[in-house]
């Protein structure tokens, strides 16, 4: 999944002050560094993610620092543009959001530069979520979520979707191995800490059980919205800022957030970029608490400096990934067995889904 799939409605932003506040604290290490002005060209997810990362990040960079931020929309998959950039030194890109799975290609092919600080240098911060060459910036997560007008006993884990006698309703699952792997494991009784490796053998048994019970397998983030909108299921697996677009928008659903699946996406710089140092300013501004709670009023994603809860009202903050009751209900996806895996079992998924 990548967050350019991904939709959420708007929200009113917190207020100026608390803005104000997070320059205040994070300017000072910055403010005065470069002798001119620089400007940062930073590829992100686009649609709500422009104007929701220019509130929270570009803007206050600029402020504080003088340098002006210049944001593009990105592919989906942006690897290959990022080696491309790279390797001809048409440096188009100064920043870019990547993935976990994104994040370890590049870094295995030497594509990446320092960030230039470590996790102990801002301890608050997820530590899954900084590494020598990548700073994570928010997280989402794979849940169930089902309707609350329909569903006469609310569903509480993968165990509870995979009962029909118990609850029965219609029902639509990814159609795609990835999380619904791990989905049918969970069901079958395998502990979230003993995941992986997967055991794919294990996890195609308990899909026979479900796969006549599926009434729609959906394709894109967009679908699965619809769907739980539209009521044309009753239950349904997919991310969590989709579901929380349609509840913000008045439909009677309910996240549940317990054996959920995390991942996070965040911030690198292309290796050789002649504007690494303002760049590196930009991601460690990023790690501020109080910039990124500015963004989840817009996006329901998760901060993941947990400090930022501190500033997040309440209310939200239930509808967060990483708020604390919802972050010790998951574990974050396993990427590196992804890599190695995907396409092995992709092409055995789509024979089983034929079959």
């Amino acid at each position: 999944m990548t967050n350019g799939d991904m939709f959420c409605t708007r929200r009113k932003l917190l207020k100026s002050a608390v803005g104000l506040a997070s320059v205040a604290v994070a300017a000072p290490a910055l403010i005065g560094r470069a002798t001119a002005a620089t400007q940062l060209t930073i590829a992100d997810p686009g649609g709500p993610f422009g104007p929701a990362w220019r509130k929270a990040f570009y803007d206050p960079f600029e402020k504080a620092t003088g340098n002006k931020v210049v944001n593009v929309a990105r592919e989906a998959e942006p690897t290959a543009q990022f080696k491309a950039i790279v390797e001809t030194k048409s440096y188009t890109w100064d920043v870019c959001t990547l993935t976990l799975s994104a994040r370890d290609i590049l870094t295995k092919e030497n594509l990446l530069e320092p960030i230039g600080f470590t996790h102990a240098d801002v301890p608050t911060l997820m530590p899954e979520a900084i590494s020598q060459y990548w700073m994570g910036t928010d997280v989402y997560s794979t849940v169930l979520a089902y309707r609350t007008d329909r569903m006469k006993t609310a569903p509480g884990s993968w165990a509870d979707y995979w009962d029909i006698k118990k609850f029965p309703g219609r029902r639509s699952l990814r159609k795609n191995p990835i999380d619904t792997l791990e989905q049918a494991l969970l069901a079958d009784g395998v502990p979230l800490d003993k995941l992986y490796p997967l055991d794919v053998d294990r996890a195609f048994k308990k899909l026979d059980q479900i796969k006549p019970h599926v009434n729609v397998w959906w394709t894109g983030g967009a679908q699965s919205t619809q769907l739980l909108q539209s009521g044309e299921v009753d239950m349904i697996t997919g991310w969590n800022a989709r579901f929380q677009a349609a509840i913000d928008g008045g439909t009677p659903a309910k996240i549940v957030w317990n054996q959920g699946l995390y991942s996070i996406e965040g911030w690198a710089i292309p290796k050789g970029n002649p504007r690494a140092d303002a760049a590196r300013d930009f991601i460690r501004f990023c790690s501020d608490p109080a910039r990124q709670a500015v963004y989840t009023e817009v996006l329901a994603y998760g901060p993941t400096n947990l400090d930022a809860y501190k500033t997040i009202p309440a209310q939200r903050a239930t509808a967060l990934p990483t708020s604390p009751g919802n972050l010790k209900q998951m574990t974050v996806a396993n990427e590196d067995w992804w890599s190695a895996n995907r396409a092995a079992v992709t092409e055995r998924f789509n024979s089983w889904l034929l079959s």
